[in-house]
């Protein structure tokens, strides 16, 4: 009897045990609120865009980001779907579905950004799928960045300059879906629009060997739209400050970004932040930053012709 209430006693938390228990469920909740934002942010979204599209409130949103509110499964299968993601990728770890995905991902653990881009290209040469395997990649130039870099003057003038054509993709998507960009994300939300991206750009490829294409900032949110970019076009990353950025966006007469969200700069930031990583793949930089159009244009030029 003394020994069962013993073994009782020590399966028993008290205080400091408990409190353990509590730092615990704070810290995963707090990794769930940084993985959602930086989702978020690799998608350009705001906050209240995301609420709307998974049809949680914003103010339950803002509580699972920063960490201090319980959600439910449902919600999290709801944002998920808005953020284009599986549960697991949202919870962070994609590789847990099969016994290869696990070995691959021992295999890849700890190596520097140099391995994976090389294991990356190798991996798209065994599969087809390598920028070496078109021959027209060179011809054909993509300009990729935040809005307000540049990319659509910038690549309009290479494009007259090459005597090629000139692509706007979002016009395209325009084109294919029958309306405008405002109304696909109204009827179809994000994941239409994305859909739409993606098959814009592979016809573009497909009818165009030579051309200049400015690409929507958002295109590398989806993994497979970006890989088909980097496999079949010659990348330019169109960069500025961020304050440039929003700064260029109003002068082209939108102001809808201040005056809609008073937050707007720092969305810009995290934006910019998120898809850091993913812009910084492409084969070649233009920092417009404190630059005449002349001086970028002539920088350009002396990119894609390098």
């Amino acid at each position: 009897m003394e020994q069962l209430q013993a073994e009782r006693t020590a399966g028993d938390e008290g205080p400091d045990g408990a409190g353990d228990g509590a730092q615990q469920r704070d810290q995963v909740l707090h990794a769930l609120g940084e993985r959602v934002r930086e989702l978020r942010a690799r998608r350009g979204l705001t906050r209240r865009g995301l609420a709307s599209s998974a049809e949680v409130s914003e103010r339950h949103l803002a509580n699972l980001e920063y960490g201090t509110g319980n959600v439910s499964i449902l919600v999290l299968h709801q944002i998920a779907q808005s953020l284009q993601c599986s549960m697991a990728e949202l919870l962070g770890d994609v590789t847990t579905s099969s016994a290869e995905w696990l070995l691959i991902r021992e295999l890849l653990e700890g190596r520097s950004e140099n391995e994976l881009r090389r294991v990356r290209v190798a991996a798209g040469e065994l599969l087809g799928t390598a920028p070496s395997g078109d021959l027209h990649r060179h011809s054909r130039i993509a300009l990729i960045g935040l809005r307000g870099a540049g990319k659509s003057t910038l690549s309009r003038m290479l494009a007259d300059d090459r005597g090629v054509p000139f692509i706007e993709l979002n016009n395209e998507i325009e084109t294919l879906a029958g309306c405008s960009v405002r109304e696909i994300y109204d009827l179809y939300g994000v994941s239409g629009y994305r859909r739409y991206e993606r098959r814009a750009l592979e016809e573009t490829v497909q009818i165009y060997a030579d051309v200049v294409i400015a690409t929507p900032g958002g295109i590398v949110s989806d993994p497979a739209t970006f890989n088909e970019l980097l496999s079949h076009c010659t990348t330019v990353w169109v960069q500025a400050q961020p304050e440039e950025h929003m700064s260029r966006v109003i002068a082209q007469g939108d102001t809808r970004p201040m005056a809609a969200n008073p937050e707007a700069m720092d969305d810009l930031r995290r934006i910019l932040d998120g898809r850091r990583e993913f812009y910084s793949k492409a084969d070649h930089v233009l920092d417009t930053s404190g630059k005449t159009l002349e001086q970028s244009f002539a920088q350009l030029k002396s990119l894609v012709a390098a």
